[in-house]
């Protein structure tokens, strides 16, 4: 059996990166620490929308799914599918809310496009429960806050954007 070194994601300063629980961070610094006598690096992350700071060892930050924003080649991909028809599952909404948490926390872009696809609605339509408003405006909220870091604009015009797009669909 070959042992094979573990690709370490290199992140700096200045970095904005994808928490899969959390979305868009920016990192802050990387800083070293002394956690119960073991030297620890770590990737220092802030979460302007949540107010949260997180810190992740830089050895585990793959392992949790941390990445770097999507390439544009993805982003398309989540637009395309926003304009797609939505595909709801005839099951419970219990299932199908478990199902939309678990794509909107597996940080996937596309994955989070299909949720905000799925669950939108336009104004001749009825009107959301409280339960699928809140999943919809996670979705849209985590799409938004990738979007806007990837083409250096606000959170606002990037939730906008995507209206239009869904608008257009």
């Amino acid at each position: 059996m070959v042992a094979t070194a573990a690709k370490t994601l290199n992140f700096v300063a200045g970095d904005y990166v994808v928490y899969p629980k959390h979305g868009v961070g920016k990192v802050v610094e990387v800083q070293s620490s002394e956690i119960a006598g073991t030297a620890l690096e770590l990737y220092v992350l802030r979460f302007e929308k949540e107010r949260m700071t997180l810190r992740v060892p830089t050895n585990k930050a793959e392992g949790v799914g941390m990445r770097k924003l999507s390439s544009q080649a993805t982003l398309l991909e989540a637009m395309t599918t926003l304009k797609g028809k939505a595909k709801i599952k005839r099951t419970m909404w219990s299932r199908r809310a478990q199902e939309y948490e678990a794509k909107i926390n597996s940080g996937d872009l596309v994955s989070i496009a299909e949720v905000v696809r799925d669950l939108h609605r336009a104004e001749d339509q009825p009107e959301q429960s409280y339960s699928e408003r809140q999943i919809y405006e996670a979705a849209i909220g985590r799409l938004a806050r990738e979007l806007a870091a990837m083409e250096n604009i606000d959170e606002p015009a990037a939730v906008v954007k995507i209206e239009l797009v869904l608008k257009a669909a």
